[in-house]
């Protein structure tokens, strides 16, 4: 197309780390190739009828050029409505037929079409749009392209973060890529790995030791993992000690230990695959983010100061073994902590090959220590030492209970706990909506990674309008998927993880109205088909089906407000997909829905490091958000303070439920937005919310009142409370307590002890984490015509 740039392709090339892109990306580029291609195709008149289809009069004028006397064997094009007084020039002075074409269809399926042209024919570089503007010079708008140089606005796709390298992408659609893949891979077929403990000093006694097993083939042994003892879990503690090295310093290993991810990248897409059951496609994203985490955090460092707070544990998922893994792990390293890091039993192996990349890159083995093992086991003793500052967490909410009790009842008041835990997450498709693109997006979300990720979609809103057309459509679009052995390079859904997961799932299904079952099952492996659910509404689903399993509801357009009302509601928050045309009901639900990530006419899946910082509220984390500018800072510690001592008061359950009850809280309004950087196309804001109540039970209540509404909060004094109130208060999201360790001690197990959501405790005037939501909007620009910001060439 003419003179238009091609924002999908530049956006998908910065989204996957390519090398460069396959479009121009200047107007002089494309001018000149379209002279290129022009004199080519009247050059072969005898075999070709070339078709030249423009609004630009300079493009005419070049063809008529290029044609010479011969005027014979072509024709001109112009788009209904567009281009008519040029092409009625063109026919008066040449005769040369001038074709008129249309698109034909139905109004839904032809807008956006119709959109897209008139933004490109719009743009401020457009020659329809500068031979209307006088105050253009015509030597300007008749510049020959061959002697016009433009420098591009757009850069590299490896420098879109700059100063941060991006990951390096390998394009699963391009021939050279996909061979570079396979033959990276091949080596590692058929091979076995081992894992042990990896412990600062070398232990001869260790564990049970375990087969792993391919959960797309039960036949193929990838490799043998011998667990930890609880013994070895003492010794990590008694060996571990924080990185004492420079911010810059730590830095510069982890961006070696980065490329050294990539330099292994044949080695771990095999073990990716074989262990964790991985998708070509999804086995790239996840070394991607991998190295995007140690990269970002890095950076950080290097920008930040602070006093590490000692040894970190950090407990990773098997559903992300690679990028989770070392993004905890990374973050606690950054700053300047050990780290006693324990993987998830169904991926053990690909843990203890990054363990050795880092340490191999320079990371001290006594600033990193991996130990294998059960959660039941090796992670109960990790969580319940109390030489353990601080403890990471992603995995399932109720297991984020039992770490937090465990923190409470052995670990300092103060320690570090981040979980990042489930959530059951819907999104909403109006009657606006292109339904191409939400079918694309709904599969993405609800069956890449066999829907084997957090943030997956779990429940579908279709309108009614729209449900049984949107339907159809997702149903043969699901039929289209290939449910297959993950090291088949065509195959677009993988196994579960385990029999564990394939039994449970399949009851499930068995149990409920089924509207569509996709794919042709194999034979042996632990695979789900992809599976549509009818619902009626959020209630009918009472616990996250970590699988394939999508379920859809139809609603009315009056029903919208009671929707996003009932999401509200759940105490799930992870995150959120809107398909719609409408502005003002992007804005409006953008505002209302307090979910961790919200994606507007895309996926809901894959947050980028550093673009879309990830996580989210209520049961589904603790916050702050991985990737994002807060994360690393919770990884120092809190300066000490000196305190006031205030005069308590006796307060009883009701009296201190009435305080909390009688208190009106500021609207839940952004204090704090910031543009996160991103690819051409898309829109990423981080918005800081202030939001619930907070408890300020002194001392120096004064202090903690002034804190907590300097920043907009909400500041409800009771002086004195009996912590073993917190059981049973309802209707705050945060509690401060200054004073001393014993009083904050019971505090906490208090608020352990809570059922709902995780309760957090400030012991220091650094409170701004406790008391702040963080709230992610991703709103593809091109879904609704195309990137107007890049159109006008800005």
């Amino acid at each position: 197309v003419k003179g238009a740039y091609w924002d999908g392709e530049i956006k998908q090339a910065q989204i996957g780390g390519y090398e460069d892109y396959p479009v121009f990306k200047t107007k002089s580029e494309t001018d000149r190739n379209y002279a290129l291609c022009a004199q080519k195709l009247l050059r072969m008149r005898d075999c070709l009828y070339p078709q030249f289809a423009t609004h630009n009069a300079l493009s005419a004028a070049t063809i008529l050029a290029l044609a010479g006397e011969d005027k014979s064997g072509f024709e001109f094009q112009r788009l209904h409505g567009m281009g008519e007084t040029l092409h009625q020039m063109l026919r008066e002075d040449t005769e040369i037929p001038c074709r008129i074409y249309a698109p034909v269809g139905i109004h839904k399926d032809l807008l956006a079409y119709l959109v897209r042209r008139l933004l490109e024919n719009g743009a401020n570089s457009s020659f329809v749009a500068q031979i209307t503007d006088h105050d253009i010079p015509i030597e300007e708008i008749i510049a020959d392209p061959f002697d016009k140089f433009e420098a591009s606005t757009i850069c590299r796709p490896t420098d879109i973060y700059a100063p941060r390298r991006n990951s390096r992408g390998w394009n699963l659609q391009n021939q050279e890529d996909i061979s570079e893949y396979i033959a990276a891979r091949a080596p590692f077929e058929t091979i076995g790995w081992a894992a042990k403990p990896q412990l600062a000093k070398r232990l001869t006694k260790f564990g049970e030791t375990h087969d792993v097993i391919n959960p797309a083939n039960p036949t193929d042994i990838v490799g043998h993992v011998t667990y930890a003892t609880p013994v070895q879990v003492h010794k990590a503690f008694q060996y571990a000690k924080p990185w004492n090295a420079s911010p810059q310093d730590r830095a510069k290993i982890l961006r070696k230990a980065s490329d050294a991810l990539e330099d292994h990248h044949g080695e771990i897409f095999a073990l990716l695959t074989r262990e964790a059951g991985k998708t070509a496609q999804d086995a790239v994203a996840e070394l991607r983010e991998a190295v995007d985490f140690l990269r970002f955090y890095a950076r950080q460092a290097e920008n930040q100061t602070g006093t590490p707070r000692g040894t970190i544990i950090t407990i990773a998922p098997w559903n992300f073994p690679l990028a989770i893994f070392l993004g905890q792990i990374s973050a606690a390293l950054a700053a300047g902590n050990a780290v006693i890091s324990k993987p998830a039993e169904a991926s053990c192996l690909i843990a203890s090959l990054a363990v050795d990349i880092l340490h191999k890159a320079g990371v001290p083995k006594s600033a990193l220590q991996n130990l294998p093992g059960t959660g039941s086991i090796i992670g109960a003793a990790l969580t319940s030492d109390a030489r353990a500052n601080g403890v990471v967490f992603t995995g399932s909410t109720d297991t984020s209970k039992l770490i937090h009790q465990s923190i409470a009842a052995n670990l300092s008041p103060d320690a570090l706990f981040i979980a990042e835990t489930g959530g059951i997450n819907c999104m909403i498709v109006d009657s606006t909506a292109l339904p191409q693109q939400a079918v694309r997006d709904i599969i993405a979300s609800a069956f890449q990674s066999a829907g084997q990720r957090c943030s997956a979609l779990r429940l579908l809103y279709l309108q009614d309008e729209i449900y049984d057309a949107t339907l159809k459509m997702l149903c043969e679009a699901m039929d289209e998927l290939s449910l297959n052995d993950p090291w088949k390079m065509d195959t677009d859904i993988g196994p579960v993880i385990d029999e564990t997961s394939y039994i449970r799932f399949n009851e499930y299904i068995a149990k409920a109205d089924v509207i569509h079952r996709a794919c042709r099952q194999p034979e042996k492996g632990h695979f789900i088909q992809p599976t549509l659910l009818r619902v009626k509404n959020r209630d009918a689903l009472k616990e996250e089906i970590f699988g394939p399993v999508l379920h859809v509801a139809r609603f009315e357009a009056e029903q919208m407000d009671e929707i996003l009302d009932d999401i509200n509601q759940h105490d799930y928050a992870l995150t959120f997909g809107l398909h719609t045309r409408i502005d003002n009901r992007v804005d409006e639900i953008s505002r209302k829905l307090r979910v961790g990530n919200i994606y507007v006419n895309r996926n809901q899946i894959g947050a980028i490091v550093g673009s879309q910082p990830f996580g989210g509220a209520g049961l589904s984390g603790t916050g702050p958000k991985a990737g994002g500018p807060d994360y690393l800072k919770r990884f120092y510690k809190d300066a000490p303070m000196s305190l006031k001592t205030d005069v308590t008061q006796d307060w009883s359950l009701e009296t201190a439920q009435a305080a909390i009850d009688a208190t009106d809280c500021p609207p839940f309004v952004p204090i704090k937005s910031i543009s996160c950087p991103g690819p051409t196309g898309e829109s990423n804001r981080l918005n800081h919310y202030i939001g619930g109540k907070t408890l300020c039970l002194g001392p120096d209540i004064n202090a903690q009142i002034a804190r907590v509404e300097a920043l907009g909060g909400c500041a409800i004094a009771l002086p004195g409370l009996n912590p073993e109130y917190l059981t049973s208060l309802s209707g705050f999201t945060a509690v401060t307590h200054w004073g001393g360790e014993d009083e904050q001690h019971a505090v906490v197990m208090a608020l352990a002890a809570r059922t709902g959501p995780i309760i957090p405790l400030a012991t220091t005037d650094n409170i701004d984490w406790a008391i702040t939501t963080e709230i992610h909007v991703c709103m593809d620009t091109t879904a609704s015509g195309g990137n107007t910001e890049l159109l006008s060439g800005q």
